[in-house]
């Protein structure tokens, strides 16, 4: 039975549909609540100035090759998102989400619940010209959004067992590879079948989502999300967690498409075949507390085959992409904690965090003087530990998404709450490059202000003469503090200061999956402000 198949999935459906049946019953209470959230956001020396900076590099930067390091769009040389200068235009905007959502109950232990969300920055619907007077009538597109449209039953067939079937936000854990949102004001809703048994020591989660439906033109080319995920939760000073995740992605893909004769010949070579990408992602989960004492370590490995991502990898003057890349990676959190019993309950904290990559971009002897191989040559995807879903950010200044792989974290905190309304948190961390990226043995001038200059190699031809890049991304100090006004209203300052360093600014793939270089013209330091506040109801 092939997953994802039309007719397996109308069975599934089937049978989830008629066990609900039996909870059909009439209303009983209906519950509205929601949630309005504005946050004011300031990034300075970070973010490349509007269209320049990420279309600019990649013509201006040389790179390391004679014709071109391919490895995302555009196809044309090294790209990045960042500048890590203090000569350009700094970004800011605020931000507000609004949520309203509805819950009815019914008897027989069936409800449904469904919630709007409407994301907007400020600015981007104000509907009158100031000058003209004109009234546009415009809005920006998709500003309201279903993130929960489902039905529940409850302690089906006498058991505690739960049935979701629909729209509906997820979060396995503490979130680490799949949570609610994808950055703090937006939330990540899946369309799901999912089934939890809960119960007092134990509770086991199944689900199975719908990522991307491509139906009727690919039989079988659908994007899928499956996980299981088991807790043990019986002696709070240790509990456990096991779980197996799996992304599958079906879409037919094709780098050149040939008459028979032409396909005759790739048949040959064996090239331009994907298989479906399968991402294979089973961990365990530790965490507990014992008097003062609190800990959590959470291990995963990453395997499989992933065809989708190796179609992004492809070089200059190659006719195909990398049609076998196997991603074999570690990813690892882990967080030690201690709260001293004293005036403002302070809280001490050591952690890391590690996600694997490989970089083998490197150039060698075949690469450079075999520019034009065609069919014989396919470049290597460079892939990293896929952090799927993740609501757990490193950053707030350049990691929203979670799209940073390819690196390790060593951190170091405090929590404390000086009053009963007021929470603060100071963190210190050190970021660094797993697998570094190697850079041309020698360039004419690395930080020249003119920029045909900066950054050419001195010898292009030679492009097997390289180094590897400076492993350290730099020193990133967090300052966070929280004041309640009332249960329902707070407002919240943050402040993250990158002390920028080497590896950061002359550009590592760490960024989008390992498959964006943060390459920058300088390395000045760089902050990022906010300052948040919201209502629930």
């Amino acid at each position: 039975m092939r997953p994802g198949s039309w007719w397996q999935r109308s069975i599934i459906m089937l049978v989830l549909f008629a066990s609900a049946l039996p909870a059909v019953a009439e209303l009983q209470n209906v519950e509205v609540g929601g949630e309005v959230r504005a946050r004011g956001r300031y990034w300075r020396n970070v973010w490349a100035d509007g269209n320049g900076w990420a279309n600019y590099v990649a013509a201006r930067f040389w790179p390391s090759r004679p014709l071109g390091d391919v490895v995302f769009p555009p196809r044309g040389g090294l790209w990045s998102r960042f500048d890590w200068d203090d000569r350009g235009a700094d970004l800011k905007y605020v931000e507000q989400r609004t949520t309203l959502g509805v819950k009815a109950d019914f008897t027989e232990d069936v409800n449904a619940v469904i919630t709007l969300e409407s994301y907007d920055v400020w600015g981007e619907d104000f509907r009158s010209n100031y000058i003209t007077g004109a009234d546009a009538r415009a809005a920006t597109a998709d500003d309201l959004e279903f993130i929960e449209a489902y039905i529940e039953a409850d302690n089906l067939f006498g058991q505690p067992l739960r049935l979701r079937i629909g729209r509906q936000l997820i979060t396995l854990g503490k979130g680490w590879l799949v949570g609610e949102t994808s950055i703090e004001t937006l939330a990540q809703p899946f369309d799901a079948v999912r089934l939890t048994f809960d119960a007092e020591d134990y509770e086991v989660d199944a689900f199975w989502s719908k990522l991307a439906e491509r139906s009727p033109v690919e039989e079988d080319g659908d994007a899928d999300f499956y996980g299981v995920y088991g807790t043990y939760k019986g002696f709070k000073p240790l509990q456990a967690s096991v779980y197996f995740l799996w992304l599958r992605d079906a879409q037919s893909i094709e780098d050149q498409v040939y008459g028979p004769f032409g396909e005759w010949v790739e048949e040959v070579f064996n090239v331009d075949k994907y298989r479906p990408t399968n991402i294979y992602t089973y961990g365990v989960r530790l965490f507990g507390r014992w008097g003062g004492l609190d800990y959590d370590l959470e291990v995963a490995r990453q395997r499989g085959y992933s065809g989708t991502a190796g179609h992004l990898t492809r070089e200059w003057g190659a006719l195909y992409s990398d049609s076998r890349p196997n991603p074999d990676f570690i990813g690892a959190d882990v967080e030690v904690g201690y709260t001293f019993d004293v005036a403002w309950q302070p809280r001490v904290y050591v952690g890391g965090a590690l996600f694997e990559g490989a970089d083998n971009r490197g150039n060698d002897v075949w690469q450079t003087f075999s520019r034009y191989p065609g069919i014989l040559y396919q470049p290597h995807a460079n892939l990293g530990f896929n952090r799927l879903f993740s609501s757990q950010t490193l950053a707030g200044m350049f990691d929203d998404g979670q799209v940073f792989t390819n690196l390790w974290q060593g951190r170091l905190g405090v929590d404390a709450a000086p009053t009963e309304k007021l929470s603060t948190s100071v963190q210190v961390a050190y970021l660094s490059v797993f697998d570094p990226f190697e850079h041309p043995r020698v360039y004419l001038f690395e930080k020249s202000r003119l920029p045909f200059l900066q950054k050419r190699p001195l010898f292009p031809v030679l492009t097997f003469w390289d180094r590897d890049g400076d492993d350290e991304l730099g020193w990133l100090t967090t300052l966070k503090l929280t004041y309640a006004y009332s249960d329902d209203l707070y407002i919240a300052f943050g402040w993250e200061h990158l002390f920028t360093g080497d590896g950061m600014a002359e550009g590592h793939y760490v960024d989008l999956m390992n498959f964006a270089n943060t390459m920058g013209s300088d390395d000045d330091d760089a902050d990022y402000f906010y300052v948040d506040t919201g209502i629930q109801f």
